[in-house]
């Protein structure tokens, strides 16, 4: 039995958030201070994890990705992969990460069934990484990346949110990382999902901050991007190559180019909702399900017919229930 919503889009991806915690709290995701954080007797076991991608895997799931919060700061992570990859069905264990814990997880996590990772970069600035994570150090991020490389967990893709004023100057600088490494670079629209307040000192305010993929394109004119066909897992980004070069560029753009179309994904939170749409309030809980024994399949088959046709970015719809954190975007 598959999953296929009412728009004749199989679902075949379901995206997994471990935890809502992070040991960064970038200035676009996370408040410096006060952010709410799930109970953790509230957040799914490794088992119920394991047990809600069975019912996916059953239904036709084959691609899960790991995201949170930060996914490594969960004691658990390698056993959770472990569990995952080893699901009849499943074809591929990818995992987002800041790489904060990555040089010393990326060969455990490869052992354990782990195929691929993306890892955000915002900036190739020290000091602007370090502000704009709030204590993040780019070092590290570098080890973990060289980590990652030597587990072989390829192709590595590196997600760069690109906001006006802060980092937009830096998108050739940050395309150029692929002409001599087999690198995804991808660069991604603003979501407007809980991060609309101030940022503090030193950071663009609220108006202006967005950039669409469209005017990200025109600043790398000087680059010659040439569109070929998306890698496998590539998911919604349009993908281009600088001529000669080892690896790939990449566009995620929400409201500047919709790819609702496309969509194959479902998202459980952390705390064991199911969410049909990113950038949609409306959840289904499935937690409860778990922890009173009854059948999983018939919640996965509601989420997939609540799936909105697309979002209502264009109708100023924000989500507003949770931030990105605690969806695992």
């Amino acid at each position: 039995m598959s999953l296929t919503d009412r728009f004749g889009r199989p679902i075949t991806y379901l995206r997994l958030s471990v935890t809502d915690r992070c040991n960064l709290r970038c200035v676009y995701c996370l408040p410096e201070k006060d952010a709410q954080r799930q109970r953790r007797g509230d957040q799914l076991t490794a088992e119920e994890i394991a047990r809600v991608t069975e019912a996916a895997a059953r239904s036709g799931v084959k691609r899960v990705r790991l995201t949170g919060g930060e996914p490594l700061v969960r004691p658990d992570i390698v056993e959770i992969v472990a569990r995952i990859a080893s699901i009849p069905g499943i074809e591929e264990v990818s995992l987002t990460t800041n790489a904060m814990l990555l040089e010393r997880l990326a060969r455990p996590l490869a052992e354990a069934g782990l195929k691929r990772v993306n890892i955000s970069l915002d900036t190739l600035d020290a000091d602007k990484f370090r502000r704009i994570t709030r204590g993040g150090t780019i070092d590290r991020l570098w080890r973990g990346i060289a980590a990652a490389e030597a587990a072989v967990l390829a192709p590595l893709k590196l997600n760069t949110v690109v906001v006006n004023g802060l980092n937009a100057d830096e998108l050739p600088a940050l395309a150029r990382l692929t002409i001599e490494n087999p690198w995804h670079v991808r660069f991604i629209e603003l979501m407007p999902v809980g991060n609309a307040q101030d940022w503090g000192e030193g950071f663009p305010p609220q108006p202006g901050r967005y950039i669409s993929a469209q005017e990200m394109k025109a600043q790398l004119a000087t680059c010659n991007l040439k569109p070929e066909a998306s890698p496998v897992g590539n998911g919604p980004a349009r993908t281009f190559r600088i001529p000669g070069a080892l690896g790939t560029v990449g566009f995620i753009s929400p409201l500047g180019e919709h790819f609702c179309q496309n969509c194959n994904r479902l998202r459980l939170t952390a705390d064991g909702f199911l969410r049909p749409c990113l950038l949609l309030d409306g959840e289904i809980n499935i937690r409860e399900a778990l922890r009173t024994g009854e059948p999983i399949l018939p919640l996965l088959q509601k989420a997939v017919e609540a799936k909105p046709e697309g979002h209502e970015l264009r109708l100023q719809h924000y989500p507003e229930s949770r931030r990105m954190a605690q969806i695992g975007g």
